[in-house]
């Protein structure tokens, strides 16, 4: 279908700007009644009439919160899966608002002055964020891309305990290259990629989430869900790596967390992975990383030596960190009775198991046949 789009009511006080653009919208049957939505929203905006827009994404909106600004008059709703794109008018403006199932919206304003988007848009979200995460709590972002959505960023609050309330989780090696690490600020950081390896079981994620909570005053942690997705798709790393700088007053550090990525950095990824081996590089010191303040860790069960030798160069990583299994003098201390620990230690994970009474987990002694369940 082929459609002339006219100005919206709302274009009634719109001003001359220039040059007028005539606007022709061609819709089919691929599209749906959010694109519609969208193309009335760009319409006053294209041809002149109301020039100025102004956008925001929330990530945790209130339940009660409505996004629309007093006297707002509906025009159009389109709800799919659990999100609802609107379309309203005021005096001089129009505003689209998405809302998502998971608690994120996105809100865009265009007016007739940039002084009204402003106003518009700063009445629509007063009090409609989710106040801060509790003490205890760390706000984590999660970034993955939707087929139907593109990338995409949602925020969820975890809880988690501070460093002096986990460290004797791990070995005493490992606690005193974890303690400094928890210690650092954005003046004492020298290298931008975090490697984190050993066995499974041995607490790497659990030390990454108290470093979110360590560092919160000055670095948000945002996990990747699909890191083999963001290292193969250019406009993907782009969204992730330039992420959303609304000033410089506000600027915090960023580190980006890939759990278990060994194909990624093995030694045979870069005849396996293609350009992603480059592309993680380049975002740790290459051009791609200049003048953003990016961290990335990553966790991984191979051993250093069958990690890719550029990985590991020295210079590159701000710490390298082997996580494993607690000494027996060590795992017998945290769990009280050393006669169900191996005579080579225990992982964290066995360590619970053994707590919890479930001693079938404990690894085999020479000659015994045991193991996992």
């Amino acid at each position: 279908m082929r459609n002339t789009v006219r100005p919206l009511e709302a274009g009634r006080g719109s001003v001359e700007t220039g040059p007028a653009l005539h606007l022709v919208l061609q819709f089919d049957d691929t599209d749906s009644p959010a694109d519609v939505v969208d193309s009335l929203l760009l319409s006053e905006f294209v041809t002149g009439g109301q020039p100025w827009a102004r956008s925001r994404r929330l990530d945790r909106v209130r339940p009660d919160a409505t996004l629309l600004p007093a006297g707002a008059r509906l025009l159009r709703s389109a709800g799919r899966d659990g999100s609802l794109c609107r379309l309203a008018c005021g005096d001089g403006w129009t505003m689209r608002v998405i809302t998502w199932k998971d608690a994120g919206a996105d809100v865009t304003v265009t007016a007739v002055t940039d002084q009204l988007a402003e106003a518009v848009l700063a009445e629509a979200l007063d009090g409609a964020e989710e106040p801060p995460p509790e003490d205890g709590a760390v706000a984590m972002g999660f970034w993955y891309h939707s087929p139907r959505r593109g990338v995409l960023r949602i925020i969820r609050e975890i809880t988690t305990g501070g460093w002096a309330e986990i460290r004797d989780n791990y070995p005493s090696r490992a606690a005193a290259v974890l303690d400094r690490l928890m210690t650092l600020t954005p003046r004492t950081v020298t290298g931008r990629l975090l490697l984190l390896h050993g066995p499974p079981g041995t607490g790497k994620t659990t030390a990454l989430r108290a470093l979110a909570r360590e560092w919160r005053s000055w670095c948000q942690v945002d996990c990747v869900l699909d890191p083999e997705r963001l290292f193969g798709d250019p406009s993907y790393l782009m969204d992730v790596a330039v992420g959303e700088h609304h000033d410089e007053s506000g600027r915090r550090w960023r580190l980006l967390v890939l759990e278990d990525c060994d194909e990624l950095i093995g030694g045979d990824a870069k005849a396996s992975a293609g350009q992603s081996l480059s592309r993680l590089l380049n975002l740790t010191d290459g051009l791609l990383g200049q003048g953003r303040d990016v961290l990335v860790a990553i966790t991984t069960n191979e051993d250093l030596a069958r990690l890719h030798p550029a990985i590991v160069r020295p210079g590159r990583c701000l710490a390298q960190i082997e996580i494993g299994a607690l000494p027996h003098a060590e795992a017998a201390r945290w769990l009280g009775d050393a006669r169900r620990v191996a005579s080579d230690g225990a992982t964290l994970a066995e360590l619970y198991a053994l707590r919890d009474g479930r001693d079938r987990l404990t690894r085999a002694e020479p000659g015994e046949i045991a193991g996992y369940l």
